[in-house]
Formats: C-alpha cells, sequence, structure tokens
C-alpha cells in the first residue's frame, strides 16, 4: 500500500517563499510524481510535474517561480516555491503512480496560504 505525506506547508507573506516534502512509501520507485492545488470554490489543477527520465512540466501561472525536483533514493518529491502572491492560496497535494501500475495515490494535503 503506497502512502504519501506532505509536509512544508505554512502561512507566508506576498514574496515569500516555502518548500513543500512530498515522502512516499510502499513502492519502489515512481514513474509519476506531481503536486495539485485546490483553492476554495475552486477544480483541483496541474502544479508541477516530473516523470520518471523526463523533463519537469509546469501550469503557467507558477513557471518561473516555482521548481519541482525528486529524490528517488527517498522517494521523496519537493515542490519550491518562490515569490508566492495571494492567488497561490490553496491545499496543495502530491500525487504518485508508481512504476508500472496505472493507478495514482494521493497524500492529504498540506495548506498553504499567501497573506500580509
Amino acid at each position: 500500500q503506497v502512502q504519501a505525506v506532505e509536509s512544508g506547508g505554512g502561512l507566508v507573506q506576498p514574496g515569500g517563499s516555502l518548500r513543500l516534502s512530498c515522502a512516499a512509501s510502499g513502492s519502489s520507485i515512481f514513474s509519476t510524481m506531481a503536486w495539485y492545488r485546490q483553492a476554495p470554490g475552486k477544480q483541483r489543477e496541474l502544479v508541477a510535474a516530473i516523470i520518471l527520465g523526463r523533463a519537469a512540466t509546469y501550469a503557467d501561472s507558477v513557471k518561473g517561480r516555482f521548481t519541482i525536483s525528486r529524490d528517488n533514493a527517498k522517494n521523496t518529491v519537493y515542490l519550491q516555491m518562490n515569490s508566492l502572491k495571494p492567488e497561490d492560496t490553496a491545499v496543495y497535494y502530491c500525487k504518485l503512480r508508481p512504476v508500472g501500475l496505472g493507478v495514482d495515490y494521493w497524500g492529504q494535503g498540506t495548506q498553504v496560504t499567501v497573506s500580509s
């Protein structure tokens, strides 16, 4: 059973930075590791994704500000968020897909609030 645990959320002022982490267990390696977010009253949207052996992809709204990275040895995916804006406020979720499985696993989410 795959489990994913996010951490690193919190309250930050506009222009600030946060680093989210998602530590996974229950699988040896993941093909896709991604971050999504959901703001109140809005649909969950893809923020960034990194597929094994490929370049990362980003939503247009975060390009140049966010960076996704992965440590395969630790089965952990990170999201470095810089120059945060109030519109980045949301619950951030990681989504993981183990190699060889067509099943996605979600973390429980971590709240990010950008406010002065």
